[in-house]
């Protein structure tokens, strides 16, 4: 039996981390009602999923069977992805109203609640690594651990919190510590920013299923071209599109004198630049002979998305 098309694939795989979302995340009477419905309200925003379709991708392209071992993995990174919009929602971070076509948690029910669904989210991630799948297994159990490190490396000071605080000083919301970015140090808040979690999808899908060290080692390099991609297309879109397809505020970097690779760059030079990440990871993917499943296709769909 062949492979599914890429669209089967992501419809079964979105399908499968929201039921298993709905039955990961708290209800009452364990956490109070007011932190659960703020955390399902921008956990089901309707987001795109990329980052669980990676894990979920990269762990089928190391072993076929090891989906369900991935699907808790996969959940945990959405989970942290969702913590993170909530918190650079906030007005003291990027202050925007609207996020996935619908207004951002802190608009609905306050900084404060905001806040601390953020907080639920990034714990109830943790734990759930560290929870499924369930297993005495001594070697599974150690690659659990290892997904843990590489969830919490992508997470925190050397990653996403590292990136977001370079944002801040160079948005002029640190006046004590200014930033002037140019292309190269864009390039690296913007990988720890959005490109450390994109990396360690992969490297987490590819784990659970069992992979060398060879081929993680790959599929970090692939990631890491993928997350440039994606971050040098979000920029674009905040230029080119609008708020209902691409489902925030259009035109916010610019009116914030954000650095973007539009600004630094120009517009035709961003759109070449992401076709070079794409052939660039289409290469790595060759070269390691991963070529048999969906992770090239995901790749030219991030620089071909329109939302």
């Amino acid at each position: 039996m062949g492979r599914e098309s890429l669209d089967e694939f992501l419809n079964r795989a979105r399908a499968q981390v929201d039921a298993a979302l709905d039955r990961y995340l708290p209800r009452p009477p364990s956490s109070p009602a007011i932190v659960c419905e703020a955390m399902r309200y921008s956990v089901f925003a309707g987001g795109k999923r990329f980052r669980p379709m990676l894990t979920l991708a990269a762990s089928d392209a190391v072993d076929r069977k090891a989906f369900e071992s991935a699907l808790p993995a996969a959940c945990a990174i959405e989970l942290i992805h969702t913590y993170s919009l909530i918190h650079d929602d906030l007005p003291a971070m990027d202050d925007d109203t609207l996020r996935r076509g619908r207004p951002t948690l802190h608009v609905v029910y306050g900084d404060g609640i905001a806040i601390l669904a953020g907080d639920g989210l990034h714990a109830e991630a943790f734990a759930l690594l560290a929870r499924d799948p369930a297993t005495d297994d001594p070697v599974v159990v150690a690659r659990k651990l290892r997904l843990v490190q590489l969830v919490g490396d992508a997470a925190g000071p050397s990653g996403m919190v590292g990136g977001q605080a370079i944002d801040l000083q160079a948005a002029g919301q640190v006046p004590s510590h200014p930033l002037t970015l140019d292309a190269g140090s864009l390039r690296a808040m913007h990988a720890r920013k959005t490109g450390a979690l994109i990396r360690a999808s992969a490297m987490c899908g590819a784990t659970i299923a069992g992979a060398d060290t060879a081929v993680i080692g790959a599929l970090d390099r692939y990631a890491e071209e993928v997350g440039l991609a994606f971050q040098i297309v979000d920029d674009i879109l905040d230029v080119e599109g609008d708020a209902a397809s691409i489902g925030k505020t259009a035109g916010k970097d610019a009116a914030g004198a954000k650095p973007t690779y539009p600004a630094l760059f120009g517009l035709d030079r961003s759109h070449a630049m992401a076709e070079e990440c794409l052939a660039r990871a289409r290469q790595t993917l060759a070269d390691a002979k991963l070529t048999d499943g969906h992770l090239a296709a995901i790749a030219e769909w991030v620089v071909r998305r329109k939302s």
